[in-house]
């Protein structure tokens, strides 16, 4: 199933699902309840983020050519960092540069993101995926000057600013993506392919990733988990590059879709 979070008619959010022929159906109820898809026929208004996370958590260095891009040791353990949940921005809204605190260097990276569906603690990995709602698309940007230079030595301050964690543009459900492993991801940056690898290059799979996150912690219904992204990102390349004003950044994740946002600067 795949489900659309969007601006009704009036004005609230609401779910639409997809059906095969494309059309939309009105969703009654909410993802983590009982949810279920109606006979009335919509056409889904503005896009919305897919969900409103309680908690974002992302891991670091998970594809094995983005650790040797970057001269990293693969780690013995997933590599975490949260972002903050005003982080979150909608498909078609604008990525904005920080002026405030001001950054040269933003940069792109695509990933998988899981979508927690019930509450879950001490996942055994065999069992792990049972507590997945569904995937959807995820741009985990990064401010690399605050991140290396300026954060204090940990992640969050370069990668937490506002509407520094675009998802979308839906959720689709495990039912439909029973193994998340082996799905093409890629990046284009104002047309051009920056990104385009597979999710099997993955140090710790998705199983492995929601076990290890779920050790002795409770995820809640809603936690969005960002799981790495490939080699590519704008930090390696040369010459370097960085989102500017005016670029389109698309993601996109085989049976998912293109989670797409135009770059703006952050109005003064």
């Amino acid at each position: 199933m795949r489900l659309y979070r969007h601006l009704g008619s009036d004005d609230r959010p609401a779910y639409a699902a997809q059906m095969a022929d494309g059309t939309f159906r009105r969703v009654e109820g909410a993802p983590f309840g009982d949810l279920s898809v109606t006979d009335q026929a919509v056409r889904p208004g503005r896009l919305l983020a897919p969900i409103t996370p309680p908690n974002i958590l992302c891991i670091g260095l998970n594809y094995r050519r983005h650790a040797e891009e970057t001269k990293a040791p693969l780690p013995e353990y997933p590599v975490m960092f949260m972002k903050s949940t005003g982080a979150i921005q909608n498909p078609g809204d604008p990525i904005l540069i920080p002026r405030h605190l001001r950054s040269e260097r933003v940069d792109y990276e695509c990933e998988l993101a899981i979508v927690i569906g019930r509450r879950c603690k001490n996942a055994p990995r065999e069992r792990a995926l049972d507590y997945v709602l569904g995937y959807t698309c995820a741009n985990d940007v990064s401010a690399r000057d605050w991140q290396i230079k300026w954060g204090g030595s940990q992640w969050c301050r370069g990668k937490t600013f506002d509407t520094f964690c675009p998802i979308g543009p839906c959720i689709v459900t495990r039912d439909d993506i029973p193994d998340p492993a082996g799905l093409r991801i890629r990046t284009t940056v104002s047309g051009e392919i920056l990104q385009d690898w597979n999710t099997s290059d993955m140090i710790f799979d998705v199983a492995t990733l929601i076990a290890f996150l779920s050790g002795s912690t409770t995820l809640l219904p809603g936690t969005v988990i960002l799981t790495g992204t490939p080699h590519g990102v704008g930090m390696a390349r040369e010459p370097r590059r960085w989102l500017r004003p005016g670029d389109i950044v698309s993601i996109e994740i085989e049976k998912i879709g293109a989670l797409i946002n135009p770059v703006a600067e952050e109005p003064a």
